[in-house]
């Protein structure tokens, strides 16, 4: 004889749920139905006292709480209950209805009337005030085509023209008061101009803090936006590019931050510092030569930039070269920006961008830009930075695998007369000029291989 399944032993009493029916019109429910009720509020009750149990054990709690059954309610996305919270632990009195039919309570909290009176008055608050807020008429149609109540769908608020919902993050950004003195300590400190002996060990001393200090980690996007802000409103003012710049070199070189999530962010001012159109206010040789020193600057951090973070950020690198690549082809630039936008292109691409992005542009380069550039006495210094960065940018080819650098000691001193032409063919007679004169044969054979690549 087949012995019976045992029927499972329900927890929550049947009554319980034929009560609740019946007080939303329901009065006829079956037994089948009444059990499969109970088992579904087991279920999610026992769903409520595990998350409950996980919130309290986050908290260090050995006693839950009003808050952590509300709180499990909202990360089951269930409607909370209201009504209910308390500083203190609710105590339950039960109470029978006949037998097997339990009923319990919240007791009544027992106040001795005497204590109550001679307790000292609550602190009066504070007054009422009131704050306004117009927005524009823009922003007041939108509001008023959102869809609205507790039943809205916020997925309509794309067809009511609001794509960019701004939403309230529900955790808040808390920051120490001693890492808030310290940034401000550290802002004072790096934009103080004084010449003073003291006050530049003062600016020294920020920056190696910055540099070295492993508890900056909350403080990464407010120093991001003290750069961004200051290199965006202070392009007129060398001294405090150059400290954004020294700013944004001590964060990189702090081996404690985790800055990859910020490798965009922290491109965009060092861009700006190496294709600005003008930095500083100031004109003369020792105003141009300082510019010259902060876009060299930049230009090192970009590619310390692309290098470091291109794991992470894979289109990180291509993006900075191509920028780079832009504004060298774009003949509008000023020969300030030029010479940025070589700098920026061998730091980031390295010397195959030169090899594969730049050599073949040379020639229409040297016509285009140089030669008009050599005819103004005026531009001297601007036509030699050029150069020079040029040359630099194909020197880099000359470097072999290993490290080792080809040069007149190790290689043919003189280049050939047949090279020297064909040089001046593909690069432009400006390069080729100054690649001859060095004496590196090995660098104007690398170049003119060069001219068969695909």
């Amino acid at each position: 004889m087949a012995s019976k399944t045992p029927r499972p032993k329900l927890l929550w009493n049947a009554e319980n749920i034929k009560d609740a029916a019946e007080s939303v019109g329901i009065s006829a429910l079956n037994e089948e139905a009444l059990k499969a009720l109970s088992q579904d509020v087991e279920y999610r009750i026992g769903q409520v006292i595990i998350e409950g149990l996980r919130l309290m054990r986050a908290a260090r709690r050995t006693t839950m709480t009003v808050n952590d059954v509300a709180l499990a309610l909202r990360v089951l996305d269930v409607e909370p209950l209201f009504g209910y919270d308390s500083t203190r632990p609710l105590r339950y009195g039960e109470a029978s209805l006949g037998p097997g039919q339990p009923l319990f309570y919240i007791e009544d909290e027992e106040v001795d009337f005497e204590k109550l009176i001679n307790a000292p008055l609550p602190k009066v608050p504070r007054d009422m005030h009131f704050t306004g807020n117009n927005p524009t008429t823009a922003e007041s149609r939108s509001q008023d085509l959102l869809p609205k109540g507790p039943g809205a769908n916020p997925a309509l608020h794309a067809l009511a023209g609001s794509d960019n919902v701004s939403v309230k993050p529900s955790v808040k950004h808390i920051v120490s008061k001693e890492l808030i003195l310290y940034f401000d300590k550290i802002q004072a400190a790096i934009l103080d101009d004084n010449p003073d002996d003291e006050v530049v060990r003062l600016r020294q001393a920020a920056l190696g803090s910055v540099r070295d200090d492993p508890g900056l980690h909350q403080l990464i996007p407010y120093f991001i936006n003290f750069i961004m802000d200051r290199v965006t409103h202070h392009l007129d003012d060398t001294f405090t590019l150059r400290q954004m710049m020294e700013l944004t070199n001590a964060l990189i070189e702090n081996k404690t931050l985790f800055l990859d999530p910020y490798a965009s962010s922290l491109s965009a001012p060092a861009l700006t510092c190496l294709m600005a159109r003008k930095l500083g206010g100031d004109d003369g040789v020792d105003a141009l030569k300082e510019q010259y020193n902060l876009r060299q600057l930049a230009a090192s951090l970009v590619g310390r930039i692309a290098r470091k973070y291109s794991a992470s950020n894979t289109l990180l690198r291509p993006k900075l070269t191509r920028t780079c690549l832009k504004y060298l082809l774009d003949p509008t630039k000023p020969p300030a920006v030029l010479y940025g936008a070589i700098q920026g292109l061998l730091e980031a691409g390295g010397p195959e961008a030169i090899r594969v992005l730049v050599l073949r542009n040379l020639k229409a380069f040297d016509a285009g830009i140089l030669q008009p550039l050599k005819d103004r006495p005026e531009s001297a210094m601007d036509y030699e930075m050029l150069v020079q960065g040029l040359v630099q940018a194909v020197a880099s080819l000359a470097s072999r695998p290993d490290g080792v650098e080809t040069n007149g000691v190790n290689g043919s001193v003189q280049a050939a007369a047949s090279d020297v032409a064909e040089l001046a063919e593909f690069v432009g007679p400006t390069v080729a000029e100054r690649v001859v004169s060095s004496g590196q044969r090995a660098l104007a054979r690398t170049i003119l291989e060069a001219r068969f690549m695909d």
